[in-house]
């Protein structure tokens, strides 16, 4: 014969009593428990200590690019890259001309940097404006050019500097 529900009811009911008067079935009272000291460990063999990771460092901040400021005169000859179909001088006489002005921007009795580059200069942006070309970075120039005007200090003139467009007179102007 099975047991019905209402027969096994008053059983269960029996059980659970007992078990929640059982004292050794819960837990005694924190102030019964005595508290466990931490006593570190006897010497632990070098194989299985841990060793400390080094803190990874992050990586620079990059400094501001360096910009200068410059102006320029550019004598372009037939044939230099972007030169305009109206320039028919050759590559020699580009660079006498280059020299001419650079007499003229150098030395005791300097003519206006301005002036000359609105005379002399080739460049159809920069010619009109004096030769200013603004602030600039060295990937924004050819490489001739950028070297020139970052190894010169603010207020001085270039050499001649050589580059696929045509033979440059630089100022730097910061």
């Amino acid at each position: 014969m099975r047991p019905t529900r209402s027969s096994l009811l008053p059983a269960l009911l029996a059980a659970v009593s007992l078990l929640g008067g059982c004292s050794s079935l819960t837990s005694p009272p924190e102030a019964e428990v005595e508290p466990k000291r931490y006593e570190p460990p006897a010497t632990v063999p070098a194989a299985t200590r841990v060793q400390p990771q080094p803190i990874p460092v992050p990586p620079p901040v990059p400094k501001e690019e360096e910009r200068v400021g410059a102006s320029h005169i550019l004598v372009s000859y037939k044939g230099a890259r972007g030169a305009a179909p109206a320039v028919v001088r050759t590559k020699d006489q580009a660079k006498k001309r280059a020299q001419e002005v650079l007499k003229k921007a150098k030395g005791p009795q300097a003519t206006d940097f301005v002036a000359l580059a609105k005379k002399y200069s080739d460049d159809p942006g920069s010619g009109p404006k004096g030769g200013d070309l603004g602030l600039f970075n060295r990937a924004q120039m050819v490489k001739p050019f950028s070297d020139a005007a970052f190894a010169i200090k603010p207020g001085d003139v270039s050499e001649i500097v050589e580059s696929d467009f045509g033979f440059h007179v630089i100022k730097r102007t910061q």
